[in-house]
């Protein structure tokens, strides 16, 4: 078969293309490495993942690369952007600095031969074995470092789990880490829309073997999935259905799962944990999980805003990866002795940010503060119930909204939430949809640019009542954990008790903003109608960009479309746990 497999200097830089690493059962993976001209051993930075390695970033997320540019023009500068792939560092942007490229197709994607099996411990094998390989080339300093967005920070949990020799530092950047919780059930619920749209749209449209009927690289003007060009038959026996491997395992004990949960107890290697407040549906809750339950002591965490891939590539990005890749892989002075364990950038209304340096994380001056439902009003506040109450809604419907009187001072909400219900259900199990909401003084919802949608709240959590078991040793009184071990089915018209997770979240309400809880059988909707979507992930969203829960199969109206009653009174104190952060005096 044609592979490349050859050597060129191109932009200032040595070009080794289609090289072949074998893996431990034979299967061969190829990669590109891109390395100053000057011989030495450099420190260098690896990715591996099944987007195409040769597959242009405007050439199938167009939408993606232009607003970047355009919002962000220091992304494009001091770069021909030859070498923009999707998630993964610009090499012109690196090797000048004295390291070396490295980018891996994942086993079954690309360049490189076997089956597609997303995310799998195969997988993660494979990509030890490329960290180490890396380590003792003849141009490696032996420190390896893996830095990439989504799929390519997501693999590094994984791998440092397993604890290749050479691998010296990571920034997973935006990274989900629990496959079953992070992305494919939330709270139990199954997340069709990502699950299915995703892996059709970006993995297996750069399948290898697709040939001459995938995508040429602008990079070589080669196919980016290989020389073979195979059928449909051909390509579908060369990789697992994702789709039906998620949606078939409903309870987190199948080995599917568990082989993708990284022994946070071995992840030991030195990590920069960078997460988005916007990512409400994959990425945020894995960049937190892993700063409070990585066993290494030498892990720092980022969290920012604005969309999923941009501030990895602007200057505010690139340069905290160079600080901390600089100290790590190079022993450089870069300050990162002194760097803030956490840096926030603290989110306001109108897309604005404010940076700030923490010690640690939930912050340890948070004031945990109950908000109490008060059902017959449909109101939150800080005073409990004192009468028994009860609302009802369609169990597939928009639900009901609680929300607070004008606040009376300027309001910061950060770190993670907690909701504690009481809910009865005409059917034997019930989906609950909670979105933390924030409305100005006009009653106009304020929403921000997610990782993707542009309407995005400020915070959500689900459960699948079926699902409320918790896990006694991991449950924290402002972060519940499910075991979803098992399914305990609803008796109609029996309350049960259930506590429901709300991904973290940061936000500073002006003095005058109201704070509101929806309880929904669906999806959040903004009210302000639908947004344009992008290319790969669907043309219209309404709020929660891909990360919708609408699966027939797995939320048959017979079980979930019955009605659903909120209970709260003087014994079922049923209410909202927020992160309240102390104005600074």
């Amino acid at each position: 078969m044609n592979y490349r497999e050859i050597s060129e200097v191109r932009d200032g830089m040595r070009v080794d293309w289609d090289m072949p690493i074998t893996m431990d059962d034979g299967v061969v993976l190829r990669c590109d490495i891109f390395r100053p001209t000057t011989e030495s051993k450099y420190p260098v930075i690896l990715t591996m993942g099944p987007y195409g390695k040769w597959l242009h970033f405007e050439d199938l997320y167009g939408a993606q690369w232009r607003t970047m540019c355009q919002t962000h023009p220091e992304v494009p500068t001091d770069s021909t952007n030859k070498y923009q792939v999707w998630e993964v560092v610009d090499p012109e942007k690196w090797v000048p600095d004295g390291y070396v490229v490295v980018r891996v197709d994942s086993r079954g994607a690309g360049r490189s031969q076997g089956v597609i099996d997303i995310w799998s411990l195969r997988e993660a094998k494979d990509l030890a074995i490329c960290v180490d390989w890396a380590g003792v080339q003849p141009w490696s300093n032996g420190k390896v470092g893996l830095n990439g967005i989504s799929y390519f920070g997501q693999n590094q949990w994984q791998c440092a789990a397993l604890q290749p020799k050479h691998l010296a530092a990571m920034i997973p950047w935006e990274a989900a880490a629990d496959f079953y919780r992070d992305m494919a059930h939330h709270g139990g619920i199954f997340n069709r829309g990502f699950v299915q749209d995703w892996s059709k749209s970006q993995v297996y449209s750069v399948q290898n073997g697709r040939g001459t009927r995938g995508f040429r690289s602008r990079l070589t003007g080669d196919w980016v999935s290989g020389p073979e060009t195979l059928s449909d038959e051909e390509l579908g026996a060369n990789r697992r259905d994702f789709y039906q491997d998620c949606i078939s395992r409903k309870l987190d004990t199948d080995e599917f799962w568990q082989s993708r949960m990284p022994d946070w107890s071995k992840v030991k290697t030195p990590f920069l944990s960078a997460a988005n407040w916007g990512g409400q549906g994959l990425h945020p809750r894995g960049n937190f999980e892993a700063f409070t339950r990585a066993g290494g002591s030498q892990k720092w965490l980022e969290v920012h805003g604005i969309e999923h891939w941009t501030h990895f590539y602007t200057n505010y990005g690139l340069a905290l990866q160079k600080k901390f890749m600089g100290h790590f892989l190079k022993g450089e002075k870069t300050g990162w002795d002194e760097q803030p364990k956490v840096l926030l950038q603290v989110r306001h209304p109108g897309e604005k940010f404010v940076e700030r340096a923490e010690s640690e994380w939930p912050l340890a001056r948070t004031q945990w503060t109950k908000h109490y439902l008060h059902l017959n009003e449909q109101t939150l506040g800080t005073q409990p119930q004192t009468a028994d109450a009860t609302l009802t809604y369609a169990g597939l419907g928009q639900g009901v909204t609680l929300m607070t009187p004008p606040l009376q001072r300027s309001t910061e909400i950060t770190g993670p939430i907690a909701a504690k219900l009481w809910v009865s259900s005409s059917t034997r199990d019930a989906d609950l949809f909670l979105i933390v909401r924030a409305f100005d003084p006009n009653m106009k919802e304020v929403v921000f640019q997610g990782a993707l949608d542009p309407n995005t709240p400020i915070a959500q959590g689900w459960l699948r009542v079926s699902h409320r078991k918790l896990d006694p040793a991991l449950s924290l009184h402002y972060r519940p954990y499910h075991t979803h071990d098992e399914e305990q089915p609803m008796q109609a018209g029996v309350v049960y008790e259930v506590d429901v997770e709300v991904w973290p979240t940061c936000i500073v309400l002006p003095k005058g903003y109201r704070l509101a809880l929806t309880v929904r059988g669906k999806d959040y909707e903004y009210p302000g109608g639908p947004s344009k979507g992008l290319e790969t992930l669907g043309t219209q969203w309404h709020g929660c960009g891909p990360f919708v829960h609408n699966d027939p199969r797995d939320r048959p109206a017979d079980v979930f479309g019955g009605d659903v009653t909120l209970h709260a009174g003087p014994s079922r104190q049923a209410h909202l746990l927020l992160p309240i952060i102390p104005a600074s005096t």
